[in-house]
Parts: structure tokens; C-alpha cells; sequence
């Protein structure tokens, strides 16, 4: 009965645990590591979406946003970063809003900041810290009417991007089920010209690195 109670009000699995915990009952949803075995088809899955997102950036995140993988076109979002924010296990919302990631460089620093602590409701600790670190902007222009895009200055150019978060939606492992899929889209034309221009000169670059080429 708990548990369809807990599947009635669509409740994460973590919380379905704990409402088993609460009611005297063992927990009924494991929580593996990544580096379980049994996840293994999981990670392997993961490696071919996030290549198969290139030449637009995509990345991998756990429940509180500490980034699990990414593909190489989200080097053109982090660059410039301090490196103490960028790489596996540093968290992408801190990345966004730190002044030391790409707060700089974000134009709609406003939007894009509401859009983000808005999701951070369940981590309030962080959504504290981040919150400190936006100072009170207006608004600016530029939405595209259905999305709040992200404005970034880089250096091939503005790029406006849109996201969407995917899940697995079928998953009955704790670990599994908090992952996130965030992948970045392009906005308008311009914006994936330059994508793809960019993952273009990074294989031509690591190409020229290989044994054998001069």
C-alpha cells in the first residue's frame, strides 16, 4: 500500500524510500554507484548520446547538479572558466552563476539566473550560495517568446542557445533515476554555424596531434 501510495503521487524514488523507511519497511529501490557493474549499459548509453548530440554541447549531471560527463562541444561553453569550477564532480549551477565561471559572459545574466535558481528549490543550501552571487539586474530584451535562451559571449561570437533535460524515464534505481541529460540546442542559424565551425577546428586540431601526422 506504500508503495502505490508513493506511485499515486508520483514521488522521485529517493522519496519513495523514505516514505518505505518512515512506515517501518525496508527500502524497495537500490541505489548503485556508476561505477556498478550492473550500470554498466547505462554509462555506455551515455557515451553515445552525448557524441551523438556533437557538434552541440550536452552534459551529464547527478541530483544536485555535479556533473557526471560531458561531450567536448561544452568546452566552448566553460572556456575562459576558473578550472576549480570546470571538470567531473564540479556542479554546472555553480559554473552558470559563479563570477569566476560564466556569469561574466552571460548577456541575459537576469533570465538566465531566475531560470536557474528556480530549479534549485531541493537544494537550498546552494541556491543560497548562488543566489549571493547575482546581483539585482533588469530584465533585458531577447527572449524567443517560448524560452528563455542562454546568451553567451565566446570566442566565436554570441551564441544563443536553448536546452532540454531528458531522464531515464523507466529507471527503478535511485542513482539512474536522478540523472539528467541537459543538452544545449542552437537558437537561430548563426548559432549552430558556429557550433559546428568549432567542433570542425577542434577535429581538425586533434587530428594534426595524431601519431603518424606531422
Amino acid at each position: 500500500m506504500v508503495v502505490r501510495l508513493a506511485e499515486s503521487l508520483d514521488l522521485p524514488l529517493r522519496e519513495r524510500n523514505e516514505l518505505l523507511l518512515a512506515a517501518g519497511y525496508a527500502p524497495a529501490y537500490p541505489e548503485s554507484s556508476l561505477d556498478d557493474p550492473v550500470l554498466a549499459p547505462v554509462r555506455t548509453a551515455i557515451d553515445h548520446i552525448l557524441r551523438g548530440h556533437l557538434p552541440y554541447p550536452a552534459v551529464v549531471v547527478d541530483r544536485g547538479g555535479d556533473l557526471i560527463a560531458a561531450n567536448t562541444a561544452f568546452d566552448l561553453i566553460t572556456e575562459g572558466a576558473a578550472p576549480e569550477l570546470v571538470g567531473p564532480g564540479t556542479n554546472i549551477y555553480r559554473l552558470a552563476l559563479h563570477p569566476g565561471g560564466l556569469a561574466p559572459r552571460i548577456l541575459n545574466l537576469a533570465e538566465w539566473a531566475r531560470h536557474i535558481l528556480v530549479r534549485l528549490e531541493h537544494l537550498e543550501e546552494l541556491r543560497a550560495e548562488l543566489t549571493g552571487y547575482v546581483p539585482a539586474l533588469e530584465p533585458s530584451a531577447g527572449q524567443l517568446g517560448f524560452a528563455v535562451p542562454l546568451r553567451l559571449r565566446s570566442s566565436c561570437g554570441e551564441l544563443r542557445l536553448m536546452t532540454t533535460v531528458t531522464t531515464f524515464a523507466t529507471a527503478v534505481d535511485v542513482t539512474l533515476a536522478e540523472l539528467k541529460l541537459e543538452a544545449f540546442l542552437p537558437a537561430d542559424p548563426a548559432t549552430a554555424e558556429a557550433l559546428s565551425a568549432a567542433a570542425g577546428a577542434k577535429a581538425c586540431a586533434a587530428a594534426a596531434h595524431e601519431p603518424g601526422n606531422m
